[in-house]
């Protein structure tokens, strides 16, 4: 089967060269890791304490992890975490997060490569993230003796429909994993009907919700807002993780609403800094004054007047969520599936996103159901739920109110993750 999959891997990498190509060149993409991915060249670990990898493919992944590695650590003093990423802007905020701690990239999933970097890194125990289904990874790691777990596991019905095609081999790849830890009841049956054996699948809820932060005084927020020069009373419109032409709607609705309320701030955040530019392309065309955040601070001093700010960084959504009164989760209005809206409910923002969540599902519904968020389709309707926040405090408090209500009530997964996983090694 390997010999198939390596085949198979090496079509499907063919077929994409002038892709990666094209995203070396232009972007910067894939540049990095080659040893890593392409020959298992993943640090030697030396040490002899219990290890445990965990892999992560981007960004929300990564921060997913955070709340893990406390509680393992914390529980476990002596066993050492490892964390592996899959793109080069996982690696970096790997890397900022979690020092000194190994970051590495994890091997494509070649037969070769993974049997190298598994060797190489000795771990006790393998963690994936969401639906990480690597089979070439997974059978190596049991054939070499090392458990496999999911953690925060996730299955949409398009990926339960693509599965379902090939259930014989799905059912043999989940028969080698030892525990699957998913978000909900809905996830927990089609990693049955895949063929997962039922005492393996346990249903922990959300691990989002155990890392967001809750507390708006929090000491990064604060730094930011004084180095943005955003007052208490400012009403921050904050567009996260968006995607093109998320950020002009954004702007457009900032735009319609600049005059009318003057204590009206935006704050842009793309979700892929490779956008950077094209964004502050997008700016400048508006003739509306504006700042990067890479320049705030620096000399000479940034412009008081702008009441725009475009966040060309990366690792500090988190914290800039705390400074938003109103959110908009990009991802929605395009066909990416939605980002992660967990962090602004948290805060008590009032939510919006698009009509596209399906990476989300459980959660947008908890939060619809709940009153704790709004559903726009387009700009016009997210204009239209600005200025209603905006000119109805109470309603914008309200949504909020029971968005951090609901973040509150559900938290505790990663603490039943952490049990599960320490129940393989200590077993």
């Amino acid at each position: 089967m390997r010999y198939l999959l390596n085949a198979v891997y090496l079509l499907a990498l063919v077929l994409y060269a002038p892709w990666l190509i094209v995203g070396m060149v232009r972007q910067g993409k894939y540049r990095e890791g080659f040893a890593a991915k392409l020959w298992g060249q993943v640090p030697r670990r030396a040490g002899q304490e219990t290890c445990i990898w965990l892999h992560a493919v981007s960004v929300g992944e990564v921060n997913l992890l955070g709340p893990m590695i406390t509680r393992l650590e914390k529980q476990h003093p002596l066993w050492t975490c490892v964390i592996s990423t899959t793109t080069m802007t996982g690696y970096r905020l790997a890397r900022q997060k979690y020092a000194p701690r190994p970051v590495f990239y994890c091997p494509l999933d070649f037969s070769w490569a993974v049997r190298r970097a598994v060797r190489r890194m000795r771990p006790d125990l393998l963690v994936l993230t969401e639906l990480e289904l690597w089979p070439n990874l997974i059978f190596t790691a049991n054939r070499l003796g090392v458990p496999v777990a999911v953690i925060n596991g996730r299955m949409s019905d398009r990926s339960l429909r693509g599965y379902r095609r090939i259930r014989w081999f799905m059912a043999s790849l989940l028969r080698r994993i030892d525990l699957i830890a998913v978000q909900s009841d809905a996830y927990r049956d089609r990693f049955l009907a895949l063929g997962a054996p039922p005492e393996r699948v346990h249903v922990t809820g959300s691990i989002k919700f155990d890392g967001a932060q809750i507390d708006r005084t929090n000491a990064l927020t604060r730094q930011l807002m004084r180095l943005a020069n955003i007052a208490d009373d400012d009403m921050v419109l904050l567009a996260g993780s968006t995607q093109h032409p998320e950020e002009v709607l954004a702007l457009e609705t900032f735009q319609a609403l600049a005059a009318e309320f003057p204590r009206l701030r935006l704050i842009l955040v793309p979700r892929h800094p490779e956008r950077f530019d094209s964004v502050a392309v997008e700016l400048e065309k508006s003739g509306m004054a504006w700042q990067r955040r890479s320049q705030l601070g620096r000399m000479p001093p940034h412009e008081p007047t702008a009441r725009i700010l475009l966040v060309d960084g990366m690792g500090e959504l988190d914290a800039w969520w705390g400074t938003a009164r109103i959110a908009f989760v990009g991802g929605s209005l395009t066909d990416r599936g939605g980002q992660n809206m967990i962090e602004p409910a948290a805060y008590g923002a009032a939510v919006s996103f698009g009509p596209h969540t399906h990476n989300f599902h459980d959660v947008v519904s908890m939060m619809i159901q709940a009153q704790a968020a709004h559903v726009v389709h387009n700009g016009q309707q997210l204009t239209d739920f600005v200025r209603r926040c905006l000119a109805d405090p109470a309603y914008a408090q309200g949504l909020g109110r029971r968005a951090q209500q609901l973040v509150l009530q559900h938290r505790g997964a990663a603490d039943q993750t952490c049990v599960l996983l320490s129940q393989l090694l200590v077993s």
